[in-house]
């Protein structure tokens, strides 16, 4: 083999080795910012029914009727949030709660939310609550302030639901509860890791 056969050779090879190197173009490295994270898997209509009707104590066929209007307006949540709060008010009021987040393929998460309200309202009530997510990604962006959102308060079969945006991200909590609450309200909440006394 003479000297010039062998140096071509040689760069050859070593082409070669790079070009193996290198991630393929159809295949993003992972850790590149380019490469598409997973989106979270949803939840069906009926797990969403069997999981609320067991949490709040009533029908499936009571809470169907919530659970279809949220659906033909948003579609299939990606997360949920199973707890219990207490509100109460006299024009100005407050309201605390607790609850686990389940997202498919993850640990419950505990989370606890507080919010000032005002407006025409009066009362007090203790409510199970079950709120489903849309457009949560990951579980810590739940961490934020989500303001309620104006004429989207509705009642059926008994249960309570509204809309909440923030940041991209909505929940619809679905209500039931008993106490004697008269009124509307303006207001918002904030979902934290810790449960703060004071609602601000």
């Amino acid at each position: 083999m003479d000297r010039r056969t062998l140096i071509v050779s040689g760069l050859v090879t070593l082409g070669a080795g790079r070009a193996w190197a290198q991630p393929s173009g159809d295949l993003p490295a992972p850790g590149n910012p380019d490469y598409p994270a997973p989106r979270p898997q949803s939840y069906s209509r009926d797990e969403i029914i069997n999981s609320a009707s067991d949490l709040m104590g009533v029908t499936a066929e009571a809470v169907g009727g919530a659970v279809e209007r949220i659906f033909k307006d948003q579609g299939e949540p990606t997360a949920y949030i199973a707890g219990e709060e207490g509100s109460g008010a006299i024009v100005v009021g407050a309201r605390y709660g607790r609850g686990l987040l389940y997202m498919k393929g993850k640990e419950p998460m505990e989370v606890f939310w507080q919010g000032p309200t005002a407006g025409w309202d009066f009362g007090g009530n203790a409510s199970r609550v079950f709120t489903l997510c849309y457009n949560l990604q990951v579980p810590e962006v739940i961490f934020q302030r989500f303001p309620g959102v104006e004429g989207s308060a509705y009642l059926i079969g008994g249960l309570g639901v509204n809309y909440q945006r923030a940041e991209g991200v909505t929940l619809a909590p679905i209500r039931a509860g008993v106490g004697l609450r008269l009124g509307a309200n303006l207001g918002y909440l904030a979902y934290t890791r810790k449960r703060n006394v004071v609602p601000f």
